[in-house]
């Protein structure tokens, strides 16, 4: 049987083999060749390309050859060649060594391309712009290798560091899973792993802060446009003095109270009037959830525009959502009516309305709150003293100011509490589909809580709050029937109880059941990753807040204990943290503190505590 073997290929010959130099041993029904490193491999002809006939004693003889090289491109730049020439121009002779040298340029590709019966000789601007990606590449090599130096060593940061460390701030935000560098440097990957590298090798410094991007949450506000507001007859409820009373930098107050005789008036911002289900606005409130309250920013989930048109307050007149109840001498909530209106609204902060507690209208209906509170407390709501407090982060400054328990405060919840269950209990009546809020008590009957320690454990006694289209209790709140529906401009779900009672104020087509089961649906895939973003953000603050202050002290209240490990409530950064408890001590003890150590990444601080003395 005869074999098509290459012309001149004989045994000696200089062959190629995969890119490799190889030395063809035996002819036979194959070829057998001979590879660098000693390796023997019987390969078909098609396998192999001749370079030199040979005859070819050793691949140890196939040495690297300085030689002619710019010249002999200078002579050929444009013109096609082949493999014996080229070894000639260049090294001055055409043997098994020079072939190997010759085709090594050409594997090089810098100069010389082709194949070896076919080689080019490249023009000078290919050539030139070739050069030119070799130098950069060579360049970031070393860059990159010299990053990696620095990284291992602790050295300092330069200013090209930032593209060999974007992977890492991709896994410090939560965008990937993954990063080569850190898998080069040997490090853990993950999320917190990445954010404590970043701060050592200064890319980052503690104001970053990370868990809003960690969580997929938008930073940036909506920019659609808002409607006009519809041509329709409202109620002039604008006699009445309507009160707005909220944080002293609240930007978007959506609720306000009044009194008429016997007859509590919640006013709520119309933001219904504005965005209607399914519309644009309705679609991004949807798509966000809820307001991202930040100690750096608030991103709201309608437009600025919206809130400015809408807020009660920040116009002259304000066009509402109103809720007039009376409030029975158990104080349940009853005769509900829900009219569209005019308001005109007066803002105060909690500070402002406390000095004016002992004023009409305040002095009533904090009477009011007061006797509804109590019928809460008597269906087992607990009261929380929990401290808490408000962080920002501004300029450059992070305060941390605990929120003062007023009675202000209190007046304010409980009147919106009246009418979220007057709300559901309408909804109920009439049967409209609607977001209800339910949460399940705890799972064996326990006193109401009394003190820090007790309000702690209590609180992880409770489920969380769950939206259902069917009424259920609220544990928590101590309410048969309950409906979120006073800050429509903040949570999407206020809004949809509001998309609902103004559809059946004015007779139009109602959400049905699983549209309602939908919203709900959308929103609870956010709130968490919303409400988990806010909490890490504030103990994220609230610890560069204590980095600036090396070797703080103040007081903790001991909430946990076991096994000589506690947890300790600082009530004036409304802050928890691991204690470990040098004697026996008893749950709600003060304990002064010194903080001893900060770790941004991990969201911890670290204490030294021993009990004051009494």
């Amino acid at each position: 049987m005869s074999h098509a073997f290459p012309a001149g290929l004989r045994e000696g010959s200089l062959v190629l083999y995969k890119s490799r130099p190889a030395r063809v041993a035996a002819l036979a029904e194959k070829i057998e060749i001979s590879l660098p490193g000693g390796e023997s491999q019987r390969v078909r002809p098609k396998d192999v390309t001749l370079l030199h006939p040979g005859p070819l004693r050793s691949l140890a003889d196939l040495q690297p050859l300085e030689g002619e090289v710019d010249a002999a491109w200078e002579l050929l730049a444009g013109e096609t060649t082949h493999l014996a020439e080229l070894a000639e121009l260049v090294f001055g002779g055409y043997t098994p060594q020079t072939a190997w040298a010759a085709w090594s340029l050409v594997g090089d590709g810098l100069l010389f391309s082709g194949a070896p019966d076919a080689i080019e000789a490249r023009s000078r601007e290919t050539v030139e712009a070739e050069r030119t990606r070799r130098e950069a590449r060579l360049a970031e090599e070393r860059a990159r290798a010299d990053f990696f130096a620095r990284a291992r060593s602790g050295g300092g940061k330069e200013p090209g560091d930032a593209r060999f460390l974007a992977d890492v701030e991709r896994l410090a935000e939560g965008r990937a899973e993954h990063s080569r560098v850190l898998q080069e440097l040997g490090k853990e990957e993950s999320a917190e792993s990445a954010h404590r590298f970043l701060l050592r090798v200064g890319h980052w410094d503690e104001t970053v802060n990370p868990y809003p991007r960690r969580h997929a949450l938008s930073l940036e506000p909506p920019i659609q446009e808002a409607p006009a507001l519809p041509d329709e007859a409202r109620v002039d409820l604008t006699r009445l003095a309507a009160y707005a009373i909220d944080d002293e930098d609240s930007r978007d107050p959506d609720d306000a109270l009044s009194l008429d005789g016997d007859r509590v008036w919640v006013h709520v911002a119309d933001v219904a009037a504005l965005v209607s289900p399914d519309s644009p606005l309705d679609l991004e409130a949807r798509g966000r959830a809820a307001n991202l309250y930040l100690p750096e920013r608030t991103v709201p989930m309608l437009p600025w525009a919206v809130t400015e048109r809408l807020g009660l307050g920040l116009q002259p007149v304000s066009p509402a959502l109103s809720l007039g109840f009376h409030l029975a001498g158990d104080g349940t909530p009853t005769g509900l009516e829900v009219v569209r209106s005019w308001v005109r609204v007066s803002r105060l902060s909690y500070a402002e309305a406390e000095g004016r507690l002992q004023e009409e209208p305040f002095r009533t209906l904090y009477a009011a709150a007061l006797r509804f509170q109590a019928r809460r407390r008597a269906a087992g709501a607990a009261p929380s003293v929990l401290p808490e407090a408000k962080v920002r982060a501004e300029g450059g400054a992070v305060t941390v100011k605990p929120i003062p328990r007023l009675r202000s405060r209190d007046l304010v919840a409980e009147v919106m509490l009246m009418a979220g269950e007057a709300a559901g209990r309408l909804a109920l009546e009439q049967g409209l589909a609607f977001p209800f809020a339910t949460q399940s008590g705890p799972d064996e009957a326990v006193p109401a809580p009394e003190g820090l320690a007790a309000s702690f454990a209590y609180r992880r006694l409770l489920k969380r709050t769950q939206m259902r289209t069917a009424p259920d209790r609220h544990a928590g709140l101590g309410l048969a029937v309950y409906s979120q529906v006073t800050s429509p401009l903040r949570r999407y779900l206020d809004l949809v109880a509001h998309q609902q009672l103004r559809a059946w104020v004015t007779g139009q087509p109602l959400l049905g059941q699983e549209e309602i089961l939908e919203r709900i649906g959308a929103a609870d895939a956010l709130t968490g990753s919303l409400r988990q973003a806010e909490r890490a953000s504030n103990r994220h603050w609230t610890l560069v807040h204590l980095s600036r202050q090396p070797g703080w002290r103040g007081t903790g209240v001991l909430v946990e204990s076991r096994g000589g490990r506690g947890t300790v409530v600082l009530p004036e950064l409304a802050f928890e943290a691991p204690l470990h408890l040098p004697q026996e001590m008893e749950l709600d003890a003060a304990v002064d503190l010194q903080l001893s150590g900060v770790d941004l990444p991990s969201l911890s601080a670290y204490f030294n505590g021993v009990p004051r003395e009494t």
